[in-house]
């Protein structure tokens, strides 16, 4: 199980070797690799090493090595993360982290929670990489900030602001199996200032990708797509202590999955046909005074996605495809969040000689969500409401030794007495190169009208349609995580670890019970549950020699369990453990940039076994089961060529590459209208070759 971990860890230690042995013991400034900053562990801006909380970088220049086109593909490459797809029809994915799935997980634009219920199940693939800076990951809980959900782990994404003007296009092309087309065209334009006051940063993206049949059955294992997506980043300062940023972006994506026929999406044997068009903004303004010792912030942000979808399976018998043709089960969905508040920032600089910043905020967040498909009898219509306000304490009590404390208070329209989320973290710093943490903190997750669990999906012949049980509670949790961090710099290299462990304790944790079938198919009820655990360690590993090859590595060990056993199929025996929840995972990625002309990046992600329920009623699965997938990895590389034009001050830049060149994939799908389409794991494209050209001002 456990040999491709050990063969990503063996390439580090190679590596590592080889940058040690050719570098000297002289001390140098500590670089870009371990002194940035971050925001999303505190709400302020501060350096990676003397954070209380760990912090966790993918930048735009990393995610542009990895050649991702979009969020979903990114966040694979990093620690404690896992990525995977949910759907063989529709595809979307969902994020997990710490062994915990998607709804367990805070996704931020800009430090706002708006990326939506409905956006969760499709949104990672939606965001363009060309609108995100860098993101900011933490692992854990993080309700004493960020609210609900913020229990496995927050993600941050940060759009690009702008720096200086110029521009870029990039345009790629990729085969999917000698199959499939997969067309890409990017775009970004800054413009700045000659006085750096203002500025102003525009992205487009527009991607086309054909349907891709793996088993030649003539029905999709990727949906076509066509997404395009715009949008800018502004900001203008007032004076020399009053800024304004403002953001806006729009996404419309159609993606059509099922039977590859020349036909309406209910004249298809099965199919799924979505259409999404996805509105976000949001406005900062920012007020420092007291000689920068006060900073008072104001937010607000929007987003609004309106869906037209169809999901449904052409009947066989005629009474029921004229009621079918009669009323087809399309759907409209229509959801709304929006969130204002405030955040007050003081630096106590004379207290005990001492830095400690005060972090006052309040904040109030809206979540309208509507979805409804009249043919299943299927309605959601809920309106969310949250009114949080929280306080933290951010002191170096001496020059090695900080404590992070803080509480929220949430008052939730959906939870009847008043929700308190406290936390407290301590950095302690031996010495300039290893720091050690300790962290304590509480979450909850609100009784949530959707996501991840209420997504309409093929089981057995029939449509599974998830309800709340009208007694749902809220899921609290308790995490605690002890880490240590190593990074030591020679004259040419940097090379470090950070070893964590984690372990959560949910409390009602919410479960699906199989309540069998009635006239539309399979019906699921989101239930509370006794009680969970999740407990495990991750182990990161880095290098960097000369800023020309750099070496990341991390790997995840983990355990997930209910309490009591849980019925995922009715008459199949129950289980403790968490589905679709290996006890392995990890990833390692090598870069290599010996100047400013030619780049080579090899990467590598590892997925173990898992035990997934799989529906009868396909072709060749008849019986419901539990399945025990193999273990499974990704292998990808990219080889870049850059031609520089000094004299008209611009470059070209030339790549391809192969994704999953191994081409481990899933072998085994259902075949034909009634196939399980939750029946899906492993990588989520085979074997596939691009080939595209960048032109950027220098």
């Amino acid at each position: 199980m456990y040999c491709e971990i050990r063969w990503s860890l063996l390439l580090f230690i190679f590596v590592s070797n080889f940058l040690f042995a050719q570098s000297d013991s002289t001390k140098s400034t500590k670089n870009k690799f371990i002194s940035e900053v971050v925001i999303t562990g505190t709400k302020t801006f501060k350096r990676k090493t003397e954070s209380a909380v760990i912090v966790n970088i993918l930048d735009s220049k990393t995610l542009n090595n990895l050649q991702v086109c979009n969020l979903s593909e990114g966040l694979k490459f990093q620690p404690g993360l896992r990525v995977e797809t949910n759907c063989q029809t529709c595809n979307y994915t969902q994020l997990r982290m710490n062994g915990l799935q998607g709804g367990y997980s805070q996704i931020l634009i800009n430090g706002r929670p708006i990326f939506s219920p409905l956006m969760g199940l499709y949104g990672m693939e939606q965001l363009p990489v060309n609108m995100i800076e860098k993101i900011e990951v933490i692992r854990g809980g993080g309700s004493s900030l960020y609210g609900s959900s913020a229990i496995g782990g927050t993600v941050n994404v940060i759009t690009k602001l702008p720096k200086k003007s110029g521009y870029e296009f990039s345009s790629f092309l990729q085969s999917i199996d000698g199959k499939s087309n997969d067309f890409n065209i990017t775009g970004n334009a800054t413009l700045v200032s000659d006085s750096h006051n203002a500025g102003v940063t525009f992205f487009f993206n527009k991607r086309n990708r054909d349907f891709f049949d793996a088993n030649r059955d003539n029905f999709s294992e990727l949906p076509k797509l066509d997404l395009t997506s715009l949008g800018l980043t502004s900001f203008l300062k007032l004076g020399q202590n009053q800024k304004i940023e403002f953001s806006f972006s729009h996404l419309e994506e159609y993606r059509l999955g099922g039977e590859m026929a020349d036909k309406l999406a209910y004249l298809r044997q099965q199919s799924e046909e979505r259409t999404h068009r996805i509105w976000m903004a949001s406005a900062d303004y920012q007020l420092n005074f007291n000689q920068d010792k006060t900073i008072l912030i104001l937010y607000a942000a929007l987003q609004n996605t309106k869906r037209n979808h169809y999901t449904g399976i052409y009947p066989d018998s005629a009474e029921e495809i004229r009621a079918h043709l009669e009323n087809p089960p399309y759907g409209l969905s229509n959801t709304t969040t929006w969130q204002g508040g405030m955040q007050l920032n003081h630096d106590l600089a004379n207290l005990f000689k001492r830095r400690h910043v005060i972090t006052l905020g309040s904040e109030y967040i809206s979540d309208e969500v509507q979805d409804e498909i009249a043919s299943y009898r299927y309605k959601v219509d809920q309106h969310a409401k949250n009114w949080g306000s929280f306080v933290q304490s951010d002191w170096d009590l001496s020059d090695k030794l900080n404590i992070l404390s803080g509480v929220r208070m949430d008052k939730h329209n959906l939870i009847d007495n008043l929700v308190f989320n406290p936390r407290l973290a301590l950095l302690y710093k031996s010495n300039s190169s290893t720091q050690f943490r300790l962290s304590y903190g509480t979450g909850f997750r609100a009784p949530q009208a959707f996501d991840t669990d209420l997504h309409i999906a093929f089981a057995g012949g029939g449509v599974s349609r998830v309800r709340l049980d009208p007694n749902l509670k809220e899921e609290r949790s308790q995490s605690i995580s002890a880490s240590v961090n190593y990074d030591k710099v020679w004259n040419k290299v940097i090379a470090g670890f950070t070893l964590e462990s984690f372990y959560t304790k949910l409390q009602n944790a919410f479960i699906l019970e199989n309540l069998g079938q009635d006239s539309f198919g399979e019906l699921f009820e989101k239930r509370n549950g006794q009680s969970a655990t999740v407990k495990g360690f991750t182990l990161e590993l880095r290098a960097n020699y000369n800023r020309k090859i750099q070496v990341e590595t991390g790997v995840t060990l983990q355990n997930s369990e209910f309490e009591n056993p849980v019925e995922y199929i009715q008459g199949v025996e129950p289980r403790r453990f968490f589905l679709r929840t290996p006890n392995s995972y990890g990833f390692a990625n090598i870069s290599f940039t010996p100047d400013k002309i030619w780049s080579f990046n090899l990467n590598y992600v590892y997925t173990g076994s898992m035990e997934i329920a799989h529906f009868g009623g396909a072709i060749n699965f008849t019986q419901d089961q539990m399945v025990v997938t193999k273990s499974f990895f990704e292998l990808n590389c990219k080889l870049s060529y850059t031609l520089c034009l000094s004299k008209f001050k611009h470059d070209i830049e030339f790549f391809a590459g192969m994704k999953n060149m191994l081409n481990d994939y899933q072998n085994d799908f259902d075949l034909g209208k009634n196939r399980d389409s939750n029946y899906i794991y492993g990588p989520n494209i085979p074997r596939s070759f691009f080939i595209g050209i960048k032109l950027r001002t220098d």
